[in-house]
């Protein structure tokens, strides 16, 4: 069986006796083996070593597949999202991701990359300039603005950029870090 995970698919250390265990779905992402992989290329900043203008982004092409996954866990099946007939007579003329999927993305830079490990989400203000239309590739950036650091608390600016440089989502988030 193949790692089903893209960042576990190029990590030979998945091993398959891990499939041994009573998990009920051994293709989820989230199984115990696959896992292993993707902790360890979560980064884990200190708060302490947080300084303001530290920045990281992630990037990463919205696929059809992804769209439908996201209408299935989150339950909005929007035609403007599933529905090419539809979508074509809207203002955009074709299906557009959800808005929140572009935005997942930084909650995933928060979560593996600046500040990664142990971040807790407390606050994010978002808001959507700009259709994202699948096959766009967006890129999520966060940059730290402030640090309360009798709290362990950080506020950063966020935004999510087309391939084209036009940014589709602007905002902030504010986290705790838990060292």
């Amino acid at each position: 069986m193949s790692p089903c995970h893209p960042l576990v698919a190029k990590r030979p250390s998945v091993t398959p006796s891990c499939h041994e265990r009573k998990v009920t779905d051994e293709t989820s992402p989230c199984h115990p083996c696959h896992l292993k992989g993707v902790m360890s290329m979560i980064q884990d900043v200190p708060y302490a070593s947080l300084k303001v203008g530290d920045s990281a982004e992630m990037s990463k092409t919205i696929s059809e597949t992804d769209v439908y996954n996201f209408a299935g866990i989150c339950g909005d099946f929007n035609p403007l999202h599933v529905d090419s007939e539809a979508a074509a007579s809207s203002p955009f003329k074709q299906r557009i991701a959800h808005g929140m999927l572009a935005a997942s993305l930084i909650s995933a830079v928060l979560g593996t990359a600046l500040p990664g490990k142990n971040t807790i989400y407390m606050e994010q203000n978002l808001q959507f300039n700009a259709p994202v239309f699948i096959g766009d590739t967006i890129t999520a950036r966060v940059e730290v603005t402030e640090l309360k650091p009798g709290k362990n608390v950080a506020r950063l600016k966020t935004e999510a950029l087309n391939q084209a440089g036009k940014k589709v989502i602007e905002g902030y988030a504010v986290i705790m870090k838990k060292d």
